[in-house]
């Protein structure tokens, strides 16, 4: 008893060590700032404006995701995808607003669309049809060029690793890694007990990756092994959407509660949440800039809300107002310039 009594003692005694520290860093500093933001940080400016409409669809967009930073494609940067139940995946500049490319489905149920990262030359499709749909840019084939099938429930998400592999997530409550090439399943992640409705890659690790579920929960995954390392919990109801910092050791979480909510793997636990009394619908998605400040999520009230993560009094930085009907998909862009927002009034626009 002696020596636990000994050790506590030391562990508060260090405590207070770094409490003192912290105090003499913020005098350094100028002094703690009022309200919600930390010594040293910046209150947030004028919130983005409404640059762009990508308007070429003709039913509710369900999903959209940017390319990525590829070198020798011009204007990759510039480009996403959008995926829509009119049975079309178009592909847009989203500078010019021009569209680069339409490609029809076989199936008009999408729900997620993927836009591949490394080398920006293909794109990946699912849902309701248990399919992961992947074709090739910028030919005159419109045909699927692979089409992976081992999911016994819709397709939730999808996210390129890199052009020979892929993840899913689908309604059967499991995700699967592929091999693009062979069109065969690496592995399989079985651990959630609902419906997997969102994925995110880390971005320092990409042996890593998050999901979201209608357990309420999201899980951490090794995708080595296709172990659950981390299960975290709080939100009371279906997870629609998760999205890693740009650290990789925190990711954000959008739900139906009402509330998206910060969780960091390194203390194993939630250290924010983002709610309104007054906002009481449920977020489709959610998006993280590149600096990691501000948590975009997109509601079922026509609104996309940008929270300061680092905030802890319930008020949202911005108000991204202009939809007509649901937002139900957001990202964004890979230079951290934009965030393009989807809606089921069948247009995207882009905010900068």
């Amino acid at each position: 008893m002696s020596d636990d009594k000994g050790q506590i003692d030391a562990l508060k005694k260090e405590i207070e060590d770094l409490k003192r520290q912290v105090a003499a860093k913020r005098e350094e500093l100028g002094g703690e700032s009022e309200g919600a933001f930390g010594p040293g940080d910046k209150e947030p400016g004028d919130p983005p404006r409404a640059r762009r409409t990508l308007k070429g669809h003709f039913g509710k967009v369900y999903a959209m995701h940017w390319a990525g930073k590829v070198n020798g494609v011009e204007n990759n940067e510039h480009r996403c995808v959008s995926a829509s139940q009119d049975g079309k995946l178009i592909i847009w500049n989203a500078y010019t607003t021009n569209k680069i490319q339409a490609i029809p489905l076989r199936s008009s149920w999408v729900m997620t669309c993927a836009y591949e990262p490394t080398k920006g030359q293909h794109v990946a499709c699912g849902g309701l049809d248990n399919l992961c749909s992947i074709y090739q840019l910028d030919t005159q084939n419109m045909r699927a060029t692979k089409e992976l099938a081992a999911h016994d429930g819709y397709l939730s998400c999808c996210r390129f690793l890199n052009d020979q592999e892929i993840i899913t997530s689908s309604g059967d409550s499991t995700c699967i890694s592929w091999d693009i090439e062979k069109n065969e399943t690496k592995m399989h992640f079985n651990d959630h007990g609902g419906d997997v409705m969102g994925i995110s890659i880390s971005p320092t690790n990409q042996n890593v990756f998050v999901s979201g579920s209608c357990d309420s929960t999201a899980k951490v995954w090794d995708l080595r092994t296709g172990t659950c390392n981390m299960t975290f919990q709080g939100h009371e109801s279906d997870i629609n959407s998760v999205q890693f910092l740009p650290d990789g050791k925190c990711f954000g979480t959008g739900s139906d509660d009402s509330s998206c909510r910060l969780f960091d793997m390194r203390s194993y636990h939630e250290i924010n949440e983002y709610s309104n009394d007054k906002i009481l619908c449920g977020i489709t998605s959610v998006a993280v800039s590149n600096s990691g400040r501000f948590l975009f999520a997109g509601y079922d009230d026509y609104n996309c809300y940008a929270w300061d993560v680092i905030s802890t009094n319930g008020q949202h930085a911005y108000q991204l107002t202009g939809h007509e009907n649901r937002v139900s998909c957001l990202g964004v862009s890979a230079d951290g310039e934009a965030v393009c927002t989807g809606s089921w009034d069948t247009l995207l626009k882009v905010w900068a």
